[in-house]
């Protein structure tokens, strides 16, 4: 029976802008210029190279950053140091534009919650079951939670750059787990990573993915998850 629920962060409770807005804000927050026969070029190369966190995975990566990308979560030093490696080979040579991108993927207003995370929440809370956020992240993203009035929504944070773990090493699982006061086999495990997420099943957690989908091509994806826990 499941007893709680804990769920993954980014493409699958809320999603970052796109490249595109994420440049634009970026811009338009520092006013520092870059020609408009450049923006094109520029975000294709910053998507080419997954520069921006949570998004579109990398499909080049230089081999000099090959090993620091694969603990990239582990701490916010290295997740710093792998995304700012990211930029620049991107082709960003400016230390204040390569910062303020960084700076801004942290930031409430570069996140938005899919359509039904919070109805979804709010009917787990109705049912008593609680819920814990784990989340391969760098920095702390209670603020966003805060901000789009999910944090009350949630009893618990387990953040691989705290932990020094990240998914899919059990210990990141079983210590959210441990802080809902749960067994693992009553703990459902929500995400959008078969290879991540799924490190939870190796503790007995059940496990229920999602689709890594922009906001409005994903209107309903947490809606089976209550079907799955049965009549409230």
């Amino acid at each position: 029976m499941i007893k709680g629920v804990m769920f993954d962060f980014s493409g699958t409770l809320l999603r970052v802008e796109s490249t595109e807005e994420w440049l634009t804000a970026t811009l338009a927050e520092t006013g520092i210029p870059l020609a408009e026969e450049e923006f094109g070029e520029t975000a294709r190369r910053l998507t080419e190279y997954g520069a921006l966190p949570g998004g579109p995975s990398p499909r080049h990566m230089p081999a000099h950053l090959d090993a620091l990308w694969g603990q990239r979560d582990i701490s916010a030093e290295q997740h710093r140091a792998a995304y700012g490696g990211l930029t620049r080979a991107a082709g960003i040579t400016d230390p204040e534009l390569e910062q303020a991108l960084y700076d801004r993927h942290k930031t409430p207003a570069a996140w938005r919650p899919y359509p039904d995370t919070v109805p979804t929440l709010r009917a787990l809370r109705r049912r008593g079951l609680p819920v814990a956020v784990v989340s391969n992240i760098g920095w702390d993203l209670r603020p966003v939670f805060r901000a789009h009035g999910l944090d009350e929504l949630v009893d618990a944070y387990v953040l691989s750059f705290e932990l020094g773990a990240q998914k899919p090493d059990p210990v990141i699982f079983r210590t959210a787990c441990d802080r809902l006061g749960l067994a693992p086999a009553d703990v459902l495990m929500v995400g959008d990573s078969l290879e991540a997420d799924g490190g939870a099943r190796a503790l007995g957690c059940p496990l229920h993915l999602v689709e890594h989908l922009p906001v409005d091509q994903r209107p309903g994806g947490l809606a089976p998850l209550l079907d799955l826990l049965g009549p409230a």
